[in-house]
């Protein structure tokens, strides 16, 4: 009779687990409330030998929101195909999906607490955001941009992130109409802008130039036409 003997995991393949597990609780529950315990328990592996990989659950939390900020920044890459709100649309409904898969762990990350608000975690934080930031960008066609537009930007980043975090709090508005509502953000706070500067009203013009009838930019122009009707 033969008996079955567990395959002993490499260092770094145990680590790679760990954060695993670490990710998948903190998407169910805040991290705060999360204890090494159950880290281990879920892992398969006493309490100790956690230690053995992370000094302690702020070294495997920043290890899971590292993994985690790639993903979420990965969301932020579209091809710069086709028209510029479908193409912000499709970015939506990816960030979406991360805040849904990531709820309590998106939630405690950008309300911070005691497990989060390191340098190291706000690093990653940041870093997030200026990817965000400078995907936008690339999608305008713009490597550096004017005062106004910046502003524009960094605001409609902080928005969705606002957004998202009022949205995970009982989740009262359908979360497709959200996506779009963005959308329509971002289209509005660069108008409003370019109501103020000339560089901006040109940016707005090709922005809107290809844009189909069916888009949602001209969604949103047929909202505020039928309001001022």
């Amino acid at each position: 009779m033969t008996t079955g003997v567990r395959r002993r995991m490499g260092v770094e393949e145990r680590r790679q687990q760990l954060i695993g597990v670490a990710l998948e609780l903190f998407s169910r529950r805040s991290p705060d409330e999360v204890s090494i315990d159950e880290i281990a328990s879920a892992a398969g592996i006493s309490r100790p030998l956690v230690y053995h990989y992370f000094p302690g659950k702020l070294s495997l939390y920043e290890a899971a929101l590292k993994r985690a900020s790639e993903d979420l920044a990965g969301r932020f890459s579209e091809p710069h195909e086709g028209p510029l709100g479908a193409r912000l649309l499709r970015v939506m409904r990816r960030f979406f999906d991360f805040v849904d898969e990531h709820g309590p762990g998106f939630a405690a990350l950008m309300r911070g607490g005691p497990a989060v608000g390191s340098s190291a975690t706000n690093a990653l934080i940041d870093s997030v955001r200026q990817v965000a930031y400078e995907q936008i960008l690339a999608h305008l066609d713009i490597t550096e941009a004017p005062a106004r537009l910046e502003l524009v930007i960094r605001s409609w980043i902080s928005l969705a992130e606002s957004t998202a975090l009022i949205w995970l709090d009982g989740r009262r508005i359908p979360r497709g109409e959200l996506e779009v509502q963005l959308v329509h953000d971002f289209a509005a706070l660069t108008a409003v802008s370019a109501a103020y500067d000339e560089e901006m009203t040109a940016l707005v013009k090709r922005m809107v130039q290809d844009e189909p009838t069916d888009g949602p930019f001209a969604d949103l122009a047929a909202r505020l036409i039928a309001l001022a009707g």
